[in-house]
């Protein structure tokens, strides 16, 4: 039988990609955006509204998909953006809307597919975390924090669901050929405090995450190979990483964390002074 898939964020970077392999693939995709004008166009894919930060809209998505559809095999709650932003001057109510995104929408959405992958005793949802679930840098700290919520979440929930047929599993990307570290980095300017003590380490890091930011780090079609993969295991595993590389940062992380403070701040001191001074 054909099986289906919802998307959320499926309007640019990942979820448009996966959206489009998936389709290929012969999978009835619904993939969900706030932009919904930007989600792919195609024979097998259904372009539908969502904002996965209002309940009624997340209710909306999967009521429209189960009027059509016998079943939903596969939720990749892909859909979340970077507040970057020093901890001291980010208002909360900026990191109380990253929550919302990156870590409510999903467990909303997990909440109401739930009952339906019961019902048929399989289904897959997978979460897209970050390596930055277990490695951090200074500016993203509210960001981190969703993102190690929902691997920890996901984990509680995996063991919860495996009897019934159902898994939670984690993708965790590291860097990325995307506009991501701008539009955090966008963030972290407009959440500074006027005068602010953090804008030079602000200067530095965005010297830091944007050198190489369209030309280094896998592609959106290469992580959309990995959306595919963690879909399609026959055994499914705990987590799914894009390089050896990114799994290795979040072993040092993990398992070394002195070390890799040490590293990072190395790096920080030594790489983004050199980028700042080229750019004078």
């Amino acid at each position: 039988m054909t099986k289906v898939v919802a998307i959320t964020g499926a309007s640019n970077g990942m979820g448009f990609a996966a959206a489009e392999l998936f389709a290929k693939k012969g999978w009835i995709v619904y993939g969900g955006a706030r932009r919904v004008e930007k989600i792919p166009v195609s024979e097998n894919i259904h372009a539908l509204k969502l904002d996965v930060t209002d309940h009624d809209s997340n209710v909306a998505f999967i009521k429209q998909i189960m009027a059509t559809e016998q079943g939903i095999d596969v939720l990749i709650n892909n859909a979340g953006y970077g507040e970057y932003g020093p901890v001291e001057d980010t208002p909360l109510d900026n990191a109380r809307r990253q929550f919302e995104t990156n870590f409510f929408g999903a467990a909303d959405l997990a909440q109401l597919v739930l009952p339906i992958m019961r019902a048929q005793k399989s289904g897959r949802i997978i979460n897209i975390s970050s390596i930055g679930g277990d490695v951090y840098m200074p500016l993203g700290g509210y960001y981190h924090a969703t993102k190690a919520a929902l691997q920890q979440w996901s984990d509680s929930l995996d063991i919860e669901i495996a009897p019934f047929g159902v898994r939670s599993l984690i993708i965790q990307p590291g860097g990325t050929q995307s506009a991501w570290s701008d539009i955090a980095m966008a963030h972290a300017r407009k959440n500074l405090k006027t005068d602010s003590v953090y804008t030079r380490l602000v200067d530095k890091v965005s010297a830091l995450l944007t050198a190489n930011e369209h030309t280094s780090g896998a592609s959106s079609r290469d992580l959309a190979q990995v959306f595919y993969k963690a879909a399609t295991d026959a055994r499914p595993k705990r987590r799914y990483f894009n390089t050896l590389g990114d799994r290795a940062m979040v072993w040092l992380a993990r398992s070394c964390p002195r070390v890799f403070k040490k590293v990072f701040v190395f790096i920080l001191n030594t790489l983004g002074n050199r980028v700042l001074k080229k750019k004078q």
